[in-house]
């Protein structure tokens, strides 16, 4: 039997355990064999030696992230319990800091896929990443761009997404070409906020720096000196992904981004993105990065719907073939 006593010093108990405890009785969920008691500013485990010095460990790297990043969310605590301690050391090393954005915030692969995702881009120049909602890859994607734009390794930034509606009809959109697709591309605009000043982002959209367009604009065009990223590329067919993949010019880097168990095409059309990835994915050049409910890093209850409907869909699919 073992107890450790820690005393907690430079953040706010209550920035570190969370509202209502919620940080905190994530790490006393991990760790049930662990009793795990707080008051005041101190922390009492008690329990097998193994396990608390586990529990310390996880517990030390959520104070130290609390002091270096200013916040600590829920979903980065699950991530922080959810990996061993080489990786979550990482959460701290500069070479899983993608650039730093606004007010100096440091933009981070915070998975180990988000990592190889990152990997990819560096070494291949298109690189296709699946993975279900809030994995990352969108956001990810995006400060690769705003990166390498920053590092003029390209001139520009071109978002495209394929126009389909998810599941219901929007009807008649007012206003100019940009107007009509912004509701589209809404996730790739929210990220450039976290990245760019208000000020510059408007700047560069103005100077079509940082241009958007839907993916039917795309035909006839080569980009060149850019960096593209095609976002929700399940709703494409294989005509539109290899249309839009032919486009690159010899200096353009790519990250095509989608989600094969959220297609929004009519039932009668299929999707281009699984075949795509099957028939290129051997060329030397292009990566294919696959990511899990383990990337989550939305709220918690995410990662438990994704595995929720596999698990439905699994069952459903069993069936049919009974």
């Amino acid at each position: 039997m073992s107890e450790i006593v820690l005393t907690i010093d430079g953040v706010d108990p209550i920035d570190l355990y969370g509202e209502n405890n919620v940080k905190l009785n994530l790490l006393k969920d991990a760790y049930p064999e662990v009793n795990i008691t707080s008051r005041g500013n101190q922390l009492r485990l008690a329990g097998e030696k193994k396990q608390t010095q586990k529990v310390k460990s996880k517990f030390e790297l959520m104070v130290r992230l609390l002091k270096e990043n200013k916040e600590l969310s829920p979903q980065v605590v699950i991530q922080l319990l959810n990996v061993n301690e080489s990786f979550a050391e990482s959460f701290f090393s500069d070479k899983t800091t993608i650039l730093h954005g606004r007010n100096g915030k440091a933009i981070r692969a915070r998975t180990r896929n988000q990592k190889r995702m990152v990997e990819a881009s560096d070494k291949n120049d298109i690189v296709f990443a699946v993975g279900p909602a809030g994995t990352g890859k969108t956001y990810t994607a995006v400060a690769l761009a705003v990166r390498a734009l920053k590092n003029r390794i390209v001139k520009k930034i071109i978002l495209t997404r394929p126009a389909v509606e998810a599941g219901e009809s929007l009807g008649f959109l007012p206003g100019d070409l940009k107007e009509k697709i912004d509701p589209y591309l809404r996730p790739l605009y929210d990220a450039l906020d976290d990245m760019i000043p208000a000020e510059k982002l408007n700047q560069f959209m103005a100077n079509r720096v940082i241009e958007v367009a839907p993916l039917a604009f795309m035909r006839g065009r080569t980009l060149d000196h850019a960096f593209i990223i095609l976002d929700e590329a399940q709703n494409s067919t294989a005509t539109q992904l290899k249309m839009f993949l032919t486009r690159l010019g010899p200096s353009a880097k790519c990250i095509v981004t989608g989600d094969l168990s959220q297609i929004d095409l009519p039932r009668n059309v299929r999707s281009g993105l699984s075949s795509s990835i099957k028939i290129l994915g051997h060329l030397k050049g292009i990566s294919t990065i696959i990511l899990d409910k383990d990337d989550v890093v939305r709220h918690r209850l995410v990662r438990e719907i994704i595995h929720a409907y596999d698990q439905a869909y699994r069952r459903v699919e069993v069936d049919e073939e009974e």
